[in-house]
């Protein structure tokens, strides 16, 4: 298998999964499929109707709405796209047609305090290129059609007579390839809602950087590289950055766009992201010989040369932050955890012993900042000072098969 396509099929199973409800107190939401998604040509990969999932808000919360990105990786070359078409990343027609709300979308005010009383909706993710492709494949013996831009929209305008169009508060949010689409339609969010209304977007674990692996090759980059030109994705890009840049391509790494998203943004991240760890910095392709596999498993296997690698990568990440820290507008919650995405799930959003820095959960500073009750730029010491990361033992985590589809399973 290509260095492409296990970078993309490996992520696709890194979505998070909670253990910490039990089956009777879960909240199981409806699929809908948008039924006028064919009028402006919006399909998954395999050409059926993209989806989303909505549980109503009420009281208090009836006029504001949470929209969030689902994630899953990405595919980059035909190959690894008709293999993700005849999957649920790839299809509606696979997907489970109830998805669990936990975390940021929780609807139980104890454990969600600030949302769980608006209407809050996951996106489903069909198209392989966190929602910005607008391209068809066709040699005549395969179809593949990589429409996300057309997904993105299509939803929007479904949802817009449903409620969202008269929107007093709006949060756009995702994780992983979902939290890469957040800086990808932060603005162009804010474009369809009233002038009025309090409009912000945040991003979990979707801070993916343009860095070089422990072999100083452009890893990463070659394989966004290939996405964007499979898919047609530089045309939708924030057309400020792809101006600027002397790559437009690179205006997929959130470090290049965030200078131009003008809606203010709130990034939740991990400085030791589980993901980037394995898989930018040391990719298969650049430790042959598996050095790093023990330090992957455990980081407290890690040799003093291996944790100085790592120093450098959450350096590096907070280097990209750097001019974001000084934003009036923006947010910032970079821990310490080595893990990949912390809002979907109550162990890790707002759990009596979820990760804090500061003494603040990720629930309370995520509140904090939208409803603006206080400045929000936390960010941890290094690795091993924090002590909450004992629910985030992400480099300890199994991939195990659940109801007919992959899932990342967060061992305690």
């Amino acid at each position: 298998m290509s260095e492409a396509m296990l970078f993309s099929l490996l992520l696709l199973m890194c979505v998070p999964w909670c253990i910490c409800s039990s089956p009777d107190d879960r909240l199981l939401v409806n699929m809908t499929l948008v039924q006028n998604a064919s009028t402006i040509g919006a399909y998954c990969l395999d050409g059926s109707l993209p989806a989303y999932h909505l549980h109503r808000g009420f009281g208090a919360g009836a006029d504001n709405w949470l929209l969030q990105f689902e994630g899953g990786g990405w595919c980059n070359n035909v190959a690894s796209c008709l293999d993700r078409a005849k999957t649920h990343r790839g299809s509606t027609l696979y997907m489970d047609k109830m998805e669990v709300f936990n975390g940021i979308l929780s609807n139980n005010a104890s454990r969600n305090p600030d949302f769980y009383n608006w209407n809050r909706v996951k996106i489903r993710y069909c198209d392989g290129a966190s929602f910005s492709g607008n391209s068809i494949f066709d040699n005549g013996t395969s179809l593949l059609y990589f429409r996300g831009q057309k997904i993105w929209e299509a939803i929007i305008l479904d949802l817009l007579p449903k409620g969202l169009g008269d929107a007093k508060k709006a949060l756009l949010g995702g994780c992983s390839a979902g939290g890469l689409a957040v800086f990808l339609h932060c603005d162009n969010f804010t474009s369809y809602l009233p002038t009025n209304a309090s409009v912000k977007c945040f991003s979990d674990a979707g801070f993916f950087l343009d860095a070089r692996d422990i072999m100083l090759n452009n890893t990463v980059r070659a394989f966004y590289k290939n996405l964007t030109s499979l898919q047609g994705v530089v045309d939708n890009m924030d057309k400020n950055c792809t101006m600027s840049e002397h790559d437009p391509e690179l205006c997929i790494f959130p470090q290049y766009a965030l200078q131009y998203i003008r809606t203010p943004l709130f990034i939740l991240n991990t400085a030791y992201d589980v993901y980037q760890f394995h898989h930018i910095l040391v990719p298969t392709s650049a430790d042959p010989h598996g050095v790093w596999n023990h330090c992957k498993q455990n980081p407290a296997a890690c040799s003093p040369n291996q944790i100085d690698v790592l120093q450098g990568f959450r350096q590096e990440m907070l280097n990209a932050l750097r001019l974001f820290m000084d934003s009036r507008l923006g947010g910032l919650f970079i821990n310490s955890c080595f893990a990949h995405c912390q809002s979907e799930s109550e162990d890790t959003w707002s759990g009596a012993d979820s990760p804090r820095v500061n003494n603040k959960t990720i629930a309370e500073a995520v509140g904090d900042w939208y409803f603006e009750r206080r400045a929000t730029k936390e960010i941890d010491c290094a690795y091993p000072c924090d002590d909450t990361c004992h629910n985030l033992i992400g480099l300890r985590s199994s991939f195990k098969h659940y109801n007919g589809t992959s899932r990342f399973e967060q061992l305690t």
